[in-house]
């Protein structure tokens, strides 16, 4: 089972990404503003907007493997660009730690990365890099796959059809997505609408790297890195733990599907 290892495939579109944005920068001409390749890296695919009709493959395992294996390239697509994003951080860090200076273009990247991650930093220096590196990092594949057929019921929920939802993310001002039929008395939440599946993806990876109630399953994956361990999925979905009002249960669930779909997580070579 795969369990966050970037594959051959990643590493490739990894550099594939890196190598469009060098000829895009050079190829433009100079701006007062240059554009960063935070938002070149966004828009460097397709988006996904057809999603398959789950519901009608009626054999449930060739049903488990069309659901992982449409989500398997979007996922890759978007923790390459997170990997390049590392990338660039563990450069601008051994720059300062040489105490060499950042280029004013690198300056604007890396600026671009803070407020990605929503990391306020006042100064640049090895303790707010080291900060923003626990948050810019991959999430093992097998994790988002098997979170997304938890909160989309394999594809085939209302939000996951209507508005390329996978994980049951929310949002909280009027109009701003679908609203639950099960939602109670007094609750405002509504659940977000995205433009494409990929976009989904990107949302909920951000979303576990960047708010609050994540810091443990950051807190995880840093303590990992730093055992020069791979992160692994059996080991950062405890935390998650916040992810859903029922906690320990949820998890629990959760590690149960990764039990019991092990073998479909795998890719499976032609």
């Amino acid at each position: 089972m795969k369990t966050g290892r970037i594959g051959t495939f990643t590493v490739a579109l990894a550099s594939v990404i890196m190598a469009i944005f060098s000829l895009r920068v050079w190829l433009l001409p100079t701006k007062e503003t240059p554009t960063t390749f935070v938002s070149q890296l966004e828009n460097s695919f397709e988006p996904v907007t057809h999603i398959p009709d789950f519901s009608a493959i009626n054999d449930v395992v060739e049903k488990k493997r069309a659901f992982f294996d449409f989500l398997r390239p979007i996922i890759a697509q978007q923790n390459a660009i997170i990997s390049t994003e590392r990338d660039f951080i563990i450069e601008i860090l051994a720059l300062v730690e040489n105490d060499e200076a950042i280029p004013q273009s690198q300056l604007l990247q890396l600026e671009q990365l803070f407020a990605k991650y929503q990391y306020a930093a006042r100064t640049v220096d090895t303790k707010t890099l080291r900060s923003l590196l626990k948050r810019v990092d991959i999430v093992p594949e097998s994790m988002v796959m098997i979170q997304a057929a938890n909160e989309s019921g394999w594809g085939n929920s209302r939000f996951a059809k209507e508005g390329f939802n996978f994980f049951g993310e929310w949002c909280f001002s009027d109009g701003c997505g679908l609203v639950p039929s099960s939602r109670g008395a007094g609750k405002n939440h509504e659940v977000k609408v995205f433009e494409s599946v990929d976009a989904s993806v990107s949302s909920y990876m951000r979303n576990l790297n960047s708010h609050a109630a994540y810091n443990l399953f950051r807190s995880i994956r840093a303590d990992l890195r730093a055992q020069e361990l791979e992160p692994s999925a059996d080991q950062l979905i405890y935390g998650l733990v916040n992810y859903s009002e029922r906690q320990e249960a949820y998890i629990d669930e959760l590690l149960d599907m990764l039990r019991h779909n092990s073998k479909y997580l795998e890719k499976v070579d032609a």
